[in-house]
């Protein structure tokens, strides 16, 4: 295969590595193009793969989202297994990507602050909804969960997993900034967790 080919295929992919980029920050196109200055129509061809990703194009998305310009285009691994994260702020909300690639799940960790006036959050947190699975693991702090019509309080040790299309939204129900863990599957993952008892090993060797 040649390098022409090579180059090809991967500029092919910025598409759609683009929209599920996009679609795991629940961003718009129209909120996007506001924040890059790129225009509504070249942002929706760039995903299509209706127009050549140059690098006046990719820097200001690679910006806005808080990655590598080699993450968009997909470059080849090093071998080096380590990330290096790169923090990035959404709805006052520090965001720490804990994943390297686009595709499938992704990972967060994410840290609330407290209300501006120090005091307890007491106000229900505006809710949206979307296409997606979600899981998340409470660090430190209270993390209060909108979730439909049910309001939930979560501490440390404590996790929660819910369909995204039902309405939810998050707020900070202490008085300590909240640090959680977030998965996060665009297309409806789910998270499955594995456990061995000695029971069932029993059983097994039954």
């Amino acid at each position: 295969m040649s390098d022409d080919t090579d180059l090809t295929d991967v500029l092919t992919a910025v598409g759609p590595r683009l929209r599920v980029l996009r679609k795991a920050r629940g961003a718009t196109l129209a909120r996007l193009s506001e924040e890059t200055g790129i225009s509504l129509s070249t942002l929706s061809r760039l995903e299509a793969g209706q127009r050549e990703p140059t690098l006046k194009l990719l820097l200001p998305l690679a910006k806005a989202y808080g990655v590598p310009l080699d993450e968009l285009v997909g470059a080849p691994q090093t071998g080096d297994p380590r990330i290096h994260p790169r923090p990035f702020l959404r709805h006052g909300n520090t965001w720490v990507p804990l994943t390297r690639y686009l595709g499938g799940m992704h990972a967060y960790k994410q840290v609330m602050p407290v209300a501006k006036s120090g005091a307890r959050q007491t106000e229900r947190p505006e809710q949206g909804k979307h296409e997606g699975y979600e899981w998340l693991y409470v660090l430190s702090g209270r993390l209060l969960l909108a979730l439909g019509d049910h309001d939930l309080v979560l501490t440390a040790g404590e996790a929660a997993e819910f369909d995204t299309r039902t309405p939810h939204g998050f707020a900070n129900a202490g008085d300590i900034p909240v640090e959680f863990l977030v998965l996060f599957g665009a297309q409806g993952e789910r998270m499955h967790v594995r456990v061995r008892t000695g029971g069932d090993e029993a059983g097994e060797g039954a």
